[in-house]
């Protein structure tokens, strides 16, 4: 029995990146290239917070508004920037980044981590564990929905500081802003995305700069960098200072994708984007908002545009613009990403995919969820209509997701590095103690919006599992269906089927090489016929971004070399859509007895149709939501890029 690994240069298995330097100055080349690209893609989100964070805080609106007053100010801001260090750079940058599955980050990688620990060692914390990872993905589904509407939001109000009579015209700018938006998606990001970076620059350098102006008319506004300001505000003031957190938190909005988008610009990259420019330039920002607003208490209206020269109003309300623009870009990119691993893992169904990019792997765009997204967010902006209203649901997702990974992480630190418990209990102790006052926090604004996101991850997180749990419901009873392989072979070689054998080659897609593919025993059952070469093919999906180039296909002769049949198991990454024609044709002919006729090969598919039965299997309000999931399956033929003239579909069905 032959087991063979096959593989091919031509088959791209990692994202692309500059490539590296064979020289010094083209190493800091390459480096320049991807610290300007991460700050063009990862730093849209928490870049453009201190739009609205300061704003929110002080905002007289609040079901629980925190008093403009001097004690109050330097409180807010020394929060604001202590809670920028221990989420982004302690959690994320410090710790976080150093937790990757070959390279790639986010809450997924985790994910696939904790499964892959839980395949070997049994242990039902690590389900557990992978269940509240699935939780806060389907968390930032909610943050994928909010981001866009309160970003472009809040830049376009700045219209009400420069012309207040352009109030009733922000609602209607939003809404022509975030359509344009989503009608482009489908066109990629290649091209705008080579701007993206140095308009985030201008952006940093920008706010940076205005933060300083103000710092330099109120210059004891440094003194909030010392925490025991924030210490102080919180113990000696915490009626006040715990409600605030609730917004404070919008300083953080975005800290995830920096290890979301890891795994296309690298761990250095991002850090020296986010030390150099990123984290000075909003720190700056927030200390001249806050000086502003010890100035003048008026200016909590908007603290961020006040702090602009009126000379330069019109042009920061027009770069405010472009940078939400690029934020929302990050967060949907982001979206589409997830719901592609999800599916690849076994959460969602099969979704249509397109790549968008020819030379970039990352670069896809899922119709189903952006036209989703699109009606999502344009609800939100005419339901909500300022950012100030929608900012009471924000937190409420980003503080989730930031509470799940802090913990996921701790466990990966023990199951991956053996890290001391001593050392664990205290650094997973302080983190957690924070994240948690800031879900405690953002739990009171529960009835002003908070909801929003909770009921959209509670949604998304029961689509996910009962997928997971139809599947496998599904899977068994295809497979008691299909019987096992070796016997079905055995009746073709007695004779006891008879069939007719024709030239040609058949490929059967399949989900293992334990049982008869459906399509190919209909095909001999009915039409009691075979072709003389049969490709049994399983694509299995790997807990890996993507698969290496030589271990992409393992072919196995089951000992029926001689019959023309072998089987073919495809190996892909979660971030990668399979390509079945393209993955034969690295097939080395030595290995299938002779070369495959894959120019006209027939593909034969398996089409399942689900029906709800009586069986204890679900509930059946979970049957019910598996069966309507099941409608947003791709095309197979598509999906697998078969060609659509030799492909043969034979329809079975299925009750769950």
């Amino acid at each position: 029995m032959a087991d063979r690994r096959h593989g091919s240069a031509s088959d791209g298995g990692s994202a692309s990146r500059p490539s590296e330097a064979r020289g010094p100055s083209a190493h800091a080349t390459a480096r320049l290239a991807l610290v300007i690209g991460a700050l063009g893609v990862v730093f849209g989100d928490i870049g453009t917070s201190p739009i609205y964070t300061l704003q929110t805080v002080f905002n007289p609106d609040d079901p629980h508004p925190v008093p403009v007053s001097t004690n109050n100010v330097y409180g807010v801001v020394s929060l604001v920037f202590w809670s920028v260090v221990i989420i982004v750079l302690v959690t994320y940058v410090l710790l976080a980044m150093r937790a990757d599955n070959e390279g790639e980050g986010g809450i997924m990688a985790l994910i696939t981590l904790l499964r892959r620990w839980s395949a070997q060692r049994g242990r039902r914390a690590t389900a557990v564990l992978a269940a509240l990872g699935i939780f806060g993905a389907s968390l930032f589904f909610g943050d994928s929905m909010i981001t866009p509407a309160i970003s472009v939001l809040s830049s376009v109000e700045g219209l009400k500081v420069v012309e207040p009579s352009l109030d009733s015209a922000v609602v209607p700018i939003t809404a022509v802003i975030i359509v344009i938006l989503f009608l482009v998606q489908r066109h990629g990001t290649a091209a705008v995305g080579r701007v993206f970076g140095p308009i985030m620059i201008v952006w940093f350098v920008a706010i940076g700069a205005c933060g300083v102006v103000g710092i330099t008319d109120h210059p004891d506004i440094l003194k909030a960098l010392w925490p025991s300001y924030a210490l102080g505000f919180l113990v000696n003031h915490f009626g006040i200072a715990f409600f605030a957190l609730a917004a404070v938190v919008l300083a953080v909005t975005g800290a995830e994708a920096l290890y979301a988008d890891m795994g296309h610009f690298g761990r250095p990259a991002i850090t020296r984007a986010w030390l150099i420019l990123v984290f000075p330039a909003c720190v700056l920002s927030y200390l001249g908002q806050g000086a502003l607003i010890l100035d003048d208490p008026d200016n909590i209206s908007s603290p961020f545009f006040l702090l602009v020269p009126d000379w330069g109003r019109w042009p920061m309300i027009l770069l405010a613009t472009a940078a939400t623009v690029i934020a929302s870009q990050a967060v949907i990119t982001g979206a589409y990403s997830v719901a592609s691993q999800a599916a690849q893992l076994g959460y969602l169904p099969r979704l249509r995919i397109a790549h968008t990019s020819e030379s970039t792997i990352g670069q896809i765009y899922v119709p189903w969820v952006n036209w989703l997204l699109m009606v999502s967010v344009l609800t939100l902006v005419f339901a909500f209509r300022t950012s100030a209203a929608l900012a009471f649901a924000f937190g409420m997702a980003v503080t989730g997701t930031i509470t799940i990974t802090t913990l996921l992480f701790f466990y990966v630190a023990r199951a991956k590095w053996g890290t001391p418990r001593w050392l664990l209990a205290i650094g997973a102790g302080l983190l957690l103690f924070v994240d948690l006052l800031f879900v405690a926090a953002n739990l009171t604004k529960l009835v002003h919006g908070a909801w929003l996101p909770l009921l959209i991850g509670l949604t998304a997180f029961t689509v996910m599992t009962t997928w997971q749990r139809g599947r496998e419901v599904v899977t068994a009873e295809r497979e008691q269906r299909e019987g096992p392989l070796p016997e079905f072979i055995d009746r073709l070689r007695s004779g006891e089927a008879p069939t007719l054998r024709v030239p040609g080659t058949a490929v059967f897609l399949n989900r293992g090489k334990q049982t008869a593919p459906l399509a190919m025993r209909a095909n001999v059952e009915h039409n009691r016929v075979r072709h003389e070469q049969v490709v049994i093919l399983a694509i299995q999906t790997e807990p890996v971004p993507r698969v290496p180039v030589e271990e992409r296909i393992v072919v196995d002769d089951l000992g029926y070399a001689d019959d023309g049949i072998i089987h073919v198991t495809a190996r892909f990454g979660y971030m990668e859509t399979p390509d079945v024609p393209g993955t034969l044709a690295l097939l080395d002919p030595a290995s299938t007895e002779g070369p495959l006729e894959l120019d006209q090969a027939s593909y034969f598919l398996s089409k399942i149709d689900l029906r709800r039965g009586e069986a204890p299997s679900m509930a059946p309000w979970r049957k019910r939501l598996f069966i309507a999931t099941s409608y947003i399956t791709s095309d197979a033929v598509e999906y697998f890029s078969l060609p659509r003239d030799r492909t043969v579909i034979m329809g079975s069905y299925i009750e769950v």
